[in-house]
């Protein structure tokens, strides 16, 4: 099978993030960097899908040359190659998606893996978008994943409960926390990776259908008050829940 799993470089979640003086980014200078949590599902899920039936797996970044590191991470988790779909410009969802579609049009993908999305923007909408711009049918949020013959079976969260949905290859799915439990990278697996070739390939320009206007932190939560240790203080606590915080 050619599997290919597309992965992203989003800020650690422990991470102070910082909002860029141009206020539209992240600043990303003392940032640390990793693997998309999400990605990691879809990583596994390709690996299992080549111990059982063979073939390569193949690892795809949009980015600068710092997304190289997160391609080295999966392939020392396993996978044969990466791909980096090199740009310095912050596109938007859509131009991320169409950047790869390209990348992958001809390449034969039996299965293209994502994350159901990345904790940065939290869009969840490359993977589909990449599945519409292919032509290929596509299951969002999967946490269960069956594969036989030429048939995909996939159960997804959906609100209130699951459902199963049957694809045929190719097609495009997008991993949910409790599909898998992603492996760690051994040692072999680390070193075997720096010899891994990563193929750069640069993209048409591709114009946004979307722009930050502007990016700016949450106001600062206010002080909270004690009204009281007994039901005396019930009254002005309705009162305030009333006039002040109007939620009632």
């Amino acid at each position: 099978m050619k599997l290919f799993v597309c992965v992203n470089q989003v800020p650690d979640t422990e991470t102070k993030v910082k909002v860029s003086p141009d206020g539209k980014t992240i600043d990303r200078s003392d940032v640390n960097l990793i693997l998309n949590p999400y990605d990691e599902f879809a990583v596994e899920a390709a690996l299992q899908l080549k111990e059982k039936f063979g073939g390569e797996v193949t690892y795809v970044s949009v980015g600068g040359d710092s997304n190289k590191e997160v391609i080295r991470k999966a392939l020392a988790m396993g996978g044969d190659k990466g791909i980096l779909i090199k740009t310095e410009s912050t596109g938007d969802s859509y131009s991320v998606a169409k950047a790869i579609a390209e990348a992958l049009k001809d390449s034969g993908a039996d299965m293209i893996f994502f994350g159901k999305q990345s904790i940065d923007y939290d869009d969840a909408s490359v993977g589909t978008m990449v599945a519409e711009l292919l032509g290929l049918p596509s299951a969002s949020v999967v946490v269960k994943l069956e594969v036989s013959q030429n048939v995909v079976t996939c159960e997804r969260e959906i609100e209130g409960g699951k459902e199963t949905v049957e694809l045929t290859l190719p097609c495009v799915i997008t991993a949910q926390k409790g599909l898998n439990e992603p492996r760690y990278p051994s040692l072999k697996g680390i070193m075997a990776a720096k010899s891994k070739p990563i193929t750069e390939v640069t993209p048409a320009p591709i114009a946004p259908l979307a722009e930050v206007l502007e990016m700016r932190k949450p106001p600062a939560k206010q002080p909270g008050k004690i009204l009281g240790t007994d039901k005396t203080a019930v009254p002005e606590l309705i009162r305030l829940l009333h006039e002040e915080a109007k939620v009632i």
